[in-house]
């Protein structure tokens, strides 16, 4: 038996700090490393900071280490121990988890703009998806991760510090020549090297190929998110797709017009055994509604079941109750 402490990552606000506590528990139940607890996960509070304290059946192994790695929620990991001989604890002893990114983690927190995703949040909802898919074992280089209302590029520059190929397709195009321009700046800083390729569709929009230190591909694109299917030809069929509905939306209408062609074209793009994440605000649009919702307009089942129906919390002031659906084809 193992009995771990894990910390919960340090956040910018004390909001995102009630958030990550909220939903550390799920990240790591929903994780092959919760088909190893013995017993519930319990909130601890050690020298002011706030751990999650579990036991394993299991020594950490290689495996393990890289699934917490990718943890967002939790960041410093720990042996725990009640006593050690003569000494009463509690007593922690640091377990050094392997970290080597792809690409540097600044890259998910260096550009800042109005309306953008928490980038831990972002990581979470990633991570949920892998973990709810059929390649919850899958390697991220492995994977294609797909946002197709991708907005500022939050999701997709957490899947390339994860490992992953990128697709992402926003309408919008100030949002998409500002995401291009912040990506070409960064990797001439980091000093990444970058090969850029425009594809025009006629009538339909335009992407940017972008192939990164040789062997990363992250795909822009500018068009509607109905047309996915132009933008991601050429990679192989998106397994994840996870993506943060737009809060502007004030009437349920707009909602049901943005999903009713969005969701059957994401199933069509999404490879067998796929899962797909979004978050919402819940407050205009109940859980059991999105999901009835989602159900009767597309060939996606959504996953409702504890834990993945207690991923409800709140943003901030305006947005106190955002939840997170989970689905599959």
């Amino acid at each position: 038996m193992t009995v771990i402490a894990a910390q919960i990552a340090p956040q910018r606000s004390t909001q995102y700090s009630e958030l990550a506590t909220v939903l550390a528990p799920y990240e790591i139940l929903l994780s092959a490393v919760g088909s190893h607890l013995i017993d519930e996960i319990t909130l601890i509070q050690l020298g002011q900071q706030n751990y999650l304290k579990f036991e394993l059946d299991t020594e950490i192994d290689a495996t393990l280490m890289q699934i917490i790695d990718n943890f967002a929620m939790t960041s410093g990991y720990f042996h725990y121990f009640d006593k050690i001989g003569d000494v009463t604890g509690p007593l922690l002893k640091p377990i050094e988890i392997p970290h080597d990114p792809p690409f540097p983690s600044s890259l998910i927190v260096t550009r800042r703009y109005r309306g953008k995703t928490n980038e831990l949040f972002t990581q979470f909802m990633c991570n949920l998806a892998r973990y709810s898919s059929d390649y919850a074992m899958t390697p991220w280089r492995d994977l294609t991760l797909l946002d197709p209302l991708s907005g500022g590029g939050t999701t997709l520059f957490v899947g390339l510090m994860l490992g992953a190929d990128v697709v992402g397709v926003e309408k919008n195009q100030q949002i998409i020549e500002g995401t291009i321009s912040f990506i070409k700046q960064y990797m001439k800083e980091a000093r990444i090297p970058a090969k850029y390729r425009e594809d025009r569709f006629k009538n339909l929009g335009k992407r940017w190929f972008i192939t990164l230190n040789k062997s990363f591909r992250c795909v822009v694109g500018r068009g509607n998110t109905s047309d996915v299917k132009h933008f991601v030809n050429g990679l192989k069929r998106p397994q994840l797709i996870v993506t943060d509905l737009p809060y502007g939306i004030q009437h349920r209408a707009e909602w049901q017009s943005l999903l009713v062609d969005a969701l059957p074209a994401w199933s069509d793009v999404m490879a067998d055994g796929g899962a797909l994440v979004f978050s919402w605000d819940a407050t205009r649009f109940p859980r059991d509604e999105m999901i009835e919702f989602v159900e009767e307009v597309s060939d996606y089942k959504v996953l409702n079941q504890p834990p993945y129906n207690q991923l409800a919390h709140q943003v901030d002031r305006v947005i106190k109750h955002r939840d997170v659906l989970v689905a599959r084809r």
